[in-house]
């Protein structure tokens, strides 16, 4: 029989978090304002912003002018009162930043890669930064492999010793501060719509080094991870009769640089976006500006019109990955402690 009622605790922490989020997307706001915007009665919301006071996250800024009656309390989010990490794991480094509640970046820094060892020196380093930020609460882990639902690695073929390790429930049973576990382009591609303030578009984000290709898939403003959440593994693409994707592009590398030249590359990445062309339609395909230059697209847009109609083509840009890899790692670590943190 399915449970129908819920305790008081199930109750308060989905309101809590619509005010936090409301106030944090506001700005400031009056009870009256909030009540509006929310839907949630004033008793309620007057309820809980005293609680929130109480507790130093909500922070009242003095009162609106009255318009004749006793004028209204202003309350605003305390941006200092959590902070959040989002982390990366690439083959030669790992990227960290620390940020508050409203994005506001508090630190970033590089360290060295734990890839080659193993997720307690992960631990470690994500321990030492929550010992210099007690208000941490809540972490986003980008990692180089597919990643299912319960933030279990899934595929990661470069490390084995990382497959099927569930880096959510390990780090939560260790600091006790919700985390989520994400595919590097997925987090890359919801970036980048950060980023750009894109709603509701459908992109592509392509990337080529250090693990093979891969790619990140938004679909009308959703991240698409797939049933089995393999979605994006595109080097197994069989775009040839006797070769997929990633034999054809045979990448090389160059002072830890991707090249990208031949002609035979060129060809199996106009077919690529044919491909998702066809089947996706995406306004955008986006490239690592640190992997292909402006030149590079001319000529990959012109090849791949020769597979597709050019109208029907999506617009070829450049981006910063790492910029898009945490700011969708941010977004995902302020979604939870939004909704997750009490």
């Amino acid at each position: 029989m399915t449970h129908m009622f819920k305790t008081p605790s199930e109750i308060k922490e989905p309101l809590i978090s619509r005010i936090r989020a409301g106030l944090i997307m506001m700005g400031s706001a009056t009870k009256a304002e909030l009540s509006q915007r929310l839907g949630i009665s004033f008793p309620t919301i007057s309820k809980f912003l005293v609680q929130m006071e109480n507790d130093g996250e909500v922070l009242c800024t003095g009162n609106d002018d009255s318009s004749g009656g006793r004028p209204a309390k202003r309350y605003t989010y305390d941006p200092e009162y959590m902070l959040g990490l989002a982390i990366f794991i690439e083959k030669n480094e790992t990227n960290y930043s620390i940020f508050n509640c409203v994005g506001e970046i508090k630190e970033q820094g590089i360290k060295p890669s734990v890839l080659q060892q193993d997720a307690l020196q992960l631990g470690d380093l994500i321990e030492s930064l929550i010992e210099k930020y007690p208000k941490l609460r809540s972490i986003a882990i980008g990692v180089p492999g597919a990643v299912d639902n319960l933030g279990k690695i899934i595929f990661i073929p470069p490390y084995q010793h990382f497959l099927d390790y569930d880096l959510k429930e390990e780090f939560e049973s260790r600091f006790q501060i919700p985390v989520v576990v994400e595919n590097d382009m997925n987090a890359s591609v919801l970036g980048y719509a950060s980023n750009f303030e894109l709603e509701n578009e459908s992109l592509v984000y392509l990337y080529f080094g250090q693990y093979g290709p891969g790619s990140g898939i938004m679909i009308n403003g959703d991240v698409v991870r797939g049933s089995t959440f393999f979605s994006g593994e595109i080097s197994f693409v069989p775009l040839y009769d006797h070769q997929s994707f990633g034999k054809a592009l045979r990448l090389e590398e160059s002072n830890e640089e991707v090249v990208l030249a031949a002609d035979k590359q060129i060809d199996a990445l106009a077919r690529l976006i044919a491909t998702f062309t066809a089947i996706l339609n995406p306004r955008a395909v986006v490239f690592c500006n640190d992997e292909v230059d402006e030149a590079f697209l001319s000529k990959l847009g012109k090849l791949s019109s020769t597979y597709i109609p050019q109208k029907h083509l999506p617009t070829l840009v450049l981006s910063d990955r790492n910029q898009d890899y945490l700011a969708g790692l941010q977004q995902l670590a302020l979604h939870v402690m939004i909704t997750d943190c009490c």
